[in-house]
């Protein structure tokens, strides 16, 4: 593997006066009276997010603040796939005993999910572990170069986080993932000997069966008297009901959609932007951070449609679902629950992927915990790994406390 690489995102002014021409020249769609939120993205916020895209909006002043990020790149072989370019953001602690973390993002969201975390997570602070935090751009995603053949998919993964914590001297970490940060952790970690704990804030799963989880599957007749569980299931089948097609989408044809995306700041910034709001819970999202947000992907190393085609390759297409290879595993899991996630299911259920530790529920906070609520999930994982917590030192010799 090559060495690493300062990074710095400088988008060009050409790349900047395209983005301009594309705003001025769209063609807005009608909308029918009154219809709010129900057929998707309102007219209203789109036609003000682009103006103040267009008119109002400074990237540089964001690009400015975005590069104060300790962010790297480096070379790394990929099993059957050639050399990627990879982008992380590398927050070394102050606390020579600090716990390697990897953090990594999904899809709509990118490397700056871990951006408010950072001070929390890193910093040295009486009473709590600190941690050496990696968050990298999923390949295809942000400023990570794309895979160029089909087949990318979990075990790629697995040999691209492997690799880049190895090569930055973590030969043992813990994880922490969201959305699909969660999802390939589901594949990667029966492969890896070097994840020694990890944690998710949406901790979800197959259905119990009666022939692999027979106590979960008889409680599921106790269901009709657990309120909460009851709401939870329901909330989760109005969004499977309401809000896949996205889903649907990518993961059988990302290419025909990624037209749209790639070509259409204005296709991109509503794709985007109704899943940050819907699936958030009631953030209060400035225009600047919805403009900075999507911004990211319009200038991605790849551009917005080399992101989508993680749905396709981790589904085969939309053939099967993106659990089938997975196994329990013994390896320490923490979870938290936020009770605006899109999906939510029964907690016991959690205890389908892992020998669960610790625990956490929040009343407040949605699918993007770590942007919308980072003090809590951060504090969830100084308490799983702190001195008095169920994954305490781990890591070997990495307790998170500075012992020098």
């Amino acid at each position: 593997m090559a060495t690493e690489q300062p990074f710095r995102i400088s988008v060009s002014e050409a790349d900047l006066e395209l983005l301009h021409k594309k705003l001025e020249l769209f063609r807005f769609p009608d909308e029918l009276d009154g219809a709010g939120w129900d057929y998707g993205a309102p007219l209203d916020d789109i036609k003000r997010l682009v103006a103040r895209w267009r008119d109002g909006f400074d990237w540089r002043k964001a690009e400015a603040e975005i590069n104060k990020l300790p962010m790297y790149t480096r070379d790394i072989e990929i099993e059957g796939h050639g050399t990627l370019n990879i982008h992380y953001v590398h927050q070394r602690s102050t606390v020579k005993d600090a716990i390697p973390l990897l953090f990594v993002h999904g899809w709509p969201g990118h490397f700056l999910e871990v951006r408010k975390m950072l001070p929390v997570l890193a910093s040295a602070s009486t009473g709590h572990p600190s941690f050496h935090v990696v968050a990298l751009s999923l390949p295809g995603f942000g400023f990570s170069e794309a895979p160029k053949k089909p087949g990318f998919a979990g075990r790629q993964y697995s040999e691209v986080f492997n690799k880049l914590m190895l090569s930055l001297g973590y030969p043992e970490y813990v994880y922490q993932g969201g959305d699909w940060g969660h999802l390939v952790r589901t594949i990667v970690l029966p492969a890896s000997r070097h994840i020694k704990a990890w944690h998710t804030n949406i901790p979800i799963y197959r259905l119990p069966t009666l022939w692999t989880h027979p106590l979960l599957y008889l409680g599921m007749l106790t269901l009709p008297f657990n309120k909460a569980a009851q709401a939870d299931l329901q909330a989760t089948a109005e969004w499977r009901q309401k809000g896949l097609g996205y889903f649907v989408e990518q993961s059988t044809m990302p290419q025909t959609i990624g037209y749209s995306l790639a070509d259409s700041p204005v296709g991109l910034l509503a794709w985007i932007y109704e899943k940050l709001v819907a699936w958030s819970d009631n953030y209060t999202w400035t225009d600047d951070e919805v403009l900075e947000w999507v911004s990211v992907y319009w200038f991605s190393r790849s551009g917005p449609t080399a992101a989508g085609r993680i749905y396709y390759e981790m589904t085969g297409g939309g053939t099967r679902d993106y659990f089938e290879g997975t196994k329990w595993t013994s390896t320490p899991l923490g979870v938290s629950y936020f009770p605006g996630e899109i999906v939510r299911l029964p907690k016991s259920w959690s205890h389908m992927l892992g020998k669960v530790v610790f625990h956490a529920e929040h009343d407040k906070g949605g699918h993007f915990a770590a942007y919308e609520q980072p003090e809590l999930l951060a504090g969830d994982l100084r308490r799983m790994f702190g001195e008095d917590g169920p994954a305490y030192n781990v890591v070997q010799g990495k307790s998170g406390y500075d012992v020098a």
